[in-house]
């Protein structure tokens, strides 16, 4: 494995990681949100959320490739909150990503918060319980395995993005270049020995990753439900 797959698997663990967290305080938020209130706005908005499931992901790129151009209205001001263009660039990757990745948090935190017992709610709120002890010494602990499902699937969705990415960042070495587009690249140049070593390491983790969320934290989840 050469220097430049390094250094392609240190910037996708790096995305996939900063994409988890991001997601992990913003997606229970919005899955709150959606749990607690229906209506035809609460429809549009889970819609919304769940969009990048559905759509092609060099749309969705395509998209935020004209968004983030210094030439458009909100990449001239994205551009001068951050500095610099978001196009090609990991800041850009970034954002590209939460936005890929966002409904797979918010729908198992989603799923979650609804199995929770109203009566629990209902308590909450004549107890006149403040939102720090709601959220930390009761809806985070029953829902923990949840948590641990939406962890799960976001980092390993982020690690296995690339249409996104291709659109958004492009192929710069130690800057946009993730394990997908190595793994491109080498296909390309018809280098299928090293292809093999990041295909196989994608398939592994993918592989343990569900196991754990369907096969551990996923019977967790099941159980919350007659909690």
């Amino acid at each position: 494995m050469s220097a430049e797959d390094f250094s392609a698997i240190f910037l996708t663990l790096k995305l996939a990681t900063a994409t988890t967290v991001i997601l992990l305080i913003v997606g229970p938020l919005i899955a709150w949100q959606l749990a607690m209130r229906r209506g035809k706005l609460s429809y549009f908005i889970e819609a919304l959320v769940a969009l990048p499931l559905v759509l092609p992901p060099t749309v969705l790129g395509f998209y935020l490739l004209l968004l983030f151009s210094p030439n458009s209205g909100p990449g001239k001001f994205m551009m001068a909150i951050f500095g610099e263009p978001l196009v090609f660039s990991f800041k850009g990757l970034l954002i590209a990503s939460v936005i890929y990745s966002l409904p797979f948090v918010v729908q198992p935190m989603q799923a979650a918060f609804r199995s929770l017992d109203k009566r629990l709610i209902e308590n909450m709120r004549l107890l006149n319980l403040g939102m720090f002890d709601r959220i930390f010494k009761i809806i985070i602990p029953l829902t923990i395995p949840s948590f641990m499902v939406a962890t799960l699937l976001s980092f390993a969705h982020t690690v296995g993005e690339f249409g996104v990415v291709l659109m958004i960042g492009g192929n710069i070495p130690d800057e946009t270049r993730v394990l997908s587009i190595a793994l491109f690249d080498h296909v390309e140049s018809m280098n299928y020995e090293a292809a093999h070593e990041l295909a196989f390491g994608l398939l592994a983790f993918s592989l343990v990753t569900l196991f754990l969320v369907y096969g551990y934290f996923g019977k967790k989840t099941h159980e919350l439900r007659w909690v």
